[in-house]
């Protein structure tokens, strides 16, 4: 006799047992039922959605003016026009800017490696509103805790994850908005601007260029046409025509 608890008789793999309500419980709740199954998104390649940058700016226009926006706007800096990955951004201490020479110090990046990258005029800017309120809360990170008893410890990246879901959602930004998009249109952006390969790849701190080539599939193929479309036409020497 088999009750809501008891484990199926062995052998009996089909055998579905109850809840505590005593409805059937399906397979796919059981131990052991994912045991040697692949995931079924293993392989895919998704390709990352880059954001707009109105998006973008509509995003930093939501986070408003008070405390909690200041610090949210200088989040988003560092992650698009940096390139940080987020765990970078909020491991940054007071200590590691360096606005003279316009860089920024990661300790200790993906791999434990550590590297220093540069951050635009505008960038700069952009972060003064948050540096001009870091001084009058506790030493310690640079995107810290605001309030309560926690207050100048790191801002925890769960935490950091939701209020920028919020805020897109404020903005009216209707799809996904995750902080490795700004990463990922930092890269392209610099494509655009002619960096090379090797530049874009020791800034946002990758291993080799192959993952680097990766970022930059965020270049549409409108743009590709465009830029082949405008190829000058073979040119031969004239010598070469007369021959001809």
């Amino acid at each position: 006799m088999s009750g809501p608890f008891n484990e199926p008789e062995e052998g009996s793999t089909s055998e579905l047992l109850l809840d505590r309500a005593g409805r059937r419980r399906s397979p796919a709740t059981m131990p052991g039922f994912h045991a040697g199954r692949p995931p079924h998104n293993k392989g895919l390649r998704i390709r990352p959605i880059r954001p707009r940058v109105e998006e973008m700016i509509a995003l930093m226009r939501a986070a408003g003016d008070r405390p909690h926006g200041r610090r949210l706007r200088a989040l988003i800096v560092l992650l698009w026009r940096a390139g940080l990955r987020i765990h970078e951004a909020l491991a940054l201490t007071e200590g590691d800017l360096d606005q003279r020479r316009g860089s920024l110090l990661i300790r200790h990046g993906k791999g434990g490696r550590r590297r220093e990258v540069g951050l635009d005029a505008w960038g700069w800017e952009e972060l003064r509103p948050w540096l001009e309120l870091r001084p009058e809360l506790p030493v310690g990170a640079l995107l810290c805790v605001i309030t309560g008893a926690t207050c100048g410890r790191h801002w925890s990246p769960a935490a950091a994850r939701a209020e920028l879901r919020r805020t897109a959602a404020a903005a009216g930004v209707r799809r996904r908005f995750a902080p490795h998009q700004l990463r990922h249109a930092h890269a392209v952006e610099m494509a655009r601007e002619g960096v090379p390969l090797i530049v874009i790849q020791r800034q946002l701190g990758h291993s080799n260029l192959g993952i680097t080539s990766v970022y930059l599939q965020g270049i549409d193929s409108g743009e590709i046409i465009e830029t082949v479309h405008a190829r000058r036409a073979p040119m031969i020497p004239v010598s070469a025509y007369v021959r001809l």
